[in-house]
């Protein structure tokens, strides 16, 4: 990143000009006040469309939800708690019963494949707990994160060294002896193995510290860089919002608002319900 860059990672306009994330037709969802008009998503390279479904044999938590993201973009799902962030995340990964809907990652409809299928796809997942293997080294972490690969692995852990420097540093170390900042690097370090054709972060910057989260969202800012969508559920919504080129704004389990980054932190409504006024 450009010294500017560091100093104020979201004063660049990172919206989506034409405020579409698909082509025209089909798949469509309402915009949120303010935004004036929709958001297509029937041609997205992910998309989770019109999901209605839950775990198990329970009640649906999701009620006819689409969220989408394209190349190069970060789209954020965020909300009050209970909303159903992390199911519609888990929906799009293959971790929940979808009863109605469908998934898609690259126009191939995957709805029904397992997550281990879906990783095999190119779909690379971080949850928000439980995602490193503590009593490994780092380099063991990523080391695992490339299990399916067949490949020379040691150009993509450079890749991975060169975003999170301080895991270099640290490749001999147990990850479990790392900061809550660094577990999580190491986290999307070990997805990023995969050489994944979308990111996706449940929480990422959960229970880190403000600086460690401005720190991990310029880290997401330079993974979109390189054309790898990200999909991100955030509890912080209004800095998620301000680095997002798509947002989702859900309450219990449906889609309430949708709109840019910008389109949403300027609007009344979300403001007042969401961002605190």
């Amino acid at each position: 990143m450009s010294g500017s860059d560091t100093a104020n990672p979201y004063q660049n306009d990172r919206g989506n000009k034409d405020l579409s994330i698909g082509k025209p037709g089909g798949g469509t969802l309402t915009a949120s006040p303010g935004t004036k008009h929709a958001m297509n998503t029937s041609q997205a390279f992910l998309i989770g469309d019109t999901m209605t479904g839950g775990y198990g044999n329970g009640p649906d938590i999701l009620h006819a939800c689409t969220i989408a993201v394209n190349p190069g973009e970060i789209a954020v799902i965020v909300g009050p708690n209970g909303a159903g962030k992390s199911t519609a995340m888990k929906a799009v990964f293959g971790m929940l019963n979808v009863r109605q809907g469908s998934v898609r990652l690259d126009g191939e409809d995957i709805t029904d494949l397992s997550p281990q299928a879906r990783v095999a796809k190119g779909m690379g997942f971080v949850p928000q707990t439980n995602n490193i293997f503590a009593s490994m080294t780092v380099e063991e972490n990523l080391e695992m994160g490339a299990f399916i690969r067949r490949d020379d692995i040691r150009a993509t852990m450079e890749q991975v060294y060169h975003l999170f420097p301080i895991l270099k540093d640290k490749r001999r170390q147990p990850a479990g002896e790392l900061s809550g900042g660094q577990r999580q690097q190491v986290a999307v370090g070990r997805a990023l193995m995969t050489q994944p054709k979308v990111l996706m972060l449940d929480e990422p910057t959960a229970g880190v510290s403000p600086i460690v989260m401005d720190e991990l969202f310029d880290r997401i800012i330079e993974v979109s860089r390189t054309g790898i969508p990200i999909l991100m559920v955030e509890q912080n919504a209004r800095q998620a919002l301000e680095i997002a080129d798509k947002g989702y704004v859900l309450v219990q389990g449906r889609n309430a608002h949708t709109g840019t980054g910008k389109e949403l932190l300027a609007d009344e409504q979300v403001r007042r319900s969401f961002l605190g006024g």
